[in-house]
């Protein structure tokens, strides 16, 4: 494993508002010990920002795929970004 540093947009499709996915993301991340924040939006899906080591960011996008009981997903889009710019914890928006 690495411990290099990396940070991602993560945008999630599928029926994955109205199951717990915020609250499941956080719990996930966290326990990964990564930073960022999730968040619904108005289209129907989910865009969490991840940054942490190499290899927890990798472990949390595999597990967007699975989401918590309910979820459907159907897609999971990343985006690369500089890892400076997120909070030091983990957070749900409204």
């Amino acid at each position: 494993m690495t411990n290099q540093q990396r940070a991602v947009r993560a945008r999630i499709h599928g029926r994955v508002q109205g199951v717990s996915y915020r609250v499941w993301t956080r719990s996930e991340a966290m326990q990964l010990g990564l930073a960022g924040w999730v968040r619904n939006e108005s289209d129907g899906t989910v865009t969490a920002m991840l940054a942490g080591t190499d290899a927890a960011v990798s472990t949390m996008i595999d597990r967007l795929w699975q989401g918590p009981r309910g979820a459907v997903v159907l897609k999971v889009e990343t985006e690369r970004l500089e890892p400076h710019s997120l909070p030091a914890d983990f957070r749900i928006i409204v």
